[in-house]
């Protein structure tokens, strides 16, 4: 026999993702705070007064309900984000600068 799992602090986007409540918070975001600072619950609470412990406790329950595909999703995250920095422009040094400055006659 299964059980449906309900959570009933959290909601889900026409994506998918879910949600804390009518917040702006996702889940993902909450559970990225939990698995790489971990951060407990209270923690959670105390970075975020804007929520109540019953939305972060039902967030850490689905993240632990769908660990493997959420943890998944933020090691691809994580991933993307440095290969994004990778990818950034790095910022011109003086030297640099001075010599656009020389050649424009300035």
């Amino acid at each position: 026999m299964t059980t449906a799992t309900t959570y009933p602090h959290l909601t889900f986007d026409a994506e998918g993702t879910a949600r804390i409540g009518a917040t702006r918070y996702k889940v993902l975001h909450l559970a990225a705070e939990h698995y790489y600072y971990g951060w407990t619950a209270e923690e959670l609470l105390r970075q975020h007064p804007d929520l109540r412990p019953e939305e972060v406790y039902a967030a850490l329950a689905y993240f632990y309900d769908h660990f493997d595909e959420l943890t998944e999703r933020l090691k691809q995250s994580a991933e993307q984000a440095t290969a994004e920095a990778a990818h950034a422009v790095q910022p011109l040094s003086r030297r640099e600068l001075l010599a656009r400055r020389a050649a424009k006659g300035l």
